[in-house]
């Protein structure tokens, strides 16, 4: 039986952390042509922009949130909206959690509400997703 046949409002996406290393956000970051030093030269970061450490990308975090859609969607699903934004800065060394939920369900389209949080539970990237039941 699908899974998607027993959707409530108020149902949880399995949760992911995510604990970025340099070699991770140095690939991301040559994959998307992003040459902003905040991402990959620590002194930099820290005496030029005055960041405590190496910056998270905000669109790695976005990637990350749309994963956690992907992963909980059925065959034959599609995901026919996202968005999201970052709300707090997330440094090299913190550990990212992304969850979700279902908050409203209407005519075979779900609407889910995402987030990542920090080791302290502060949130650092709110989003949203539609997805359209197969």
């Amino acid at each position: 039986m699908p899974r998607h046949t027993t959707v409530e409002i108020g149902e949880q996406l399995p949760r992911r952390a995510y604990t970025p290393g340099t070699v991770q956000l140095f690939l991301y970051n040559a994959a998307i042509w992003n040459a902003h030093r905040i991402h990959y030269d620590l002194p930099y970061a820290q005496q030029t922009e005055g960041h405590p450490g190496l910056l998270v990308d905000g669109p790695l975090q976005g990637d990350w949130l749309t994963q956690l859609v992907y992963d909980w969607m059925d065959d034959g699903d599609e995901l026919v909206g996202f968005s999201y934004s970052n709300r707090r800065a997330a440094y090299l060394g913190d550990t990212l959690t992304a969850s979700g939920e279902v908050s409203a369900q209407e005519n075979g389209r779900l609407t889910l509400i995402l987030q990542l949080t920090n080791q302290s539970g502060e949130v650092t990237t709110q989003g949203i997703a539609t997805v359209l039941l197969g």
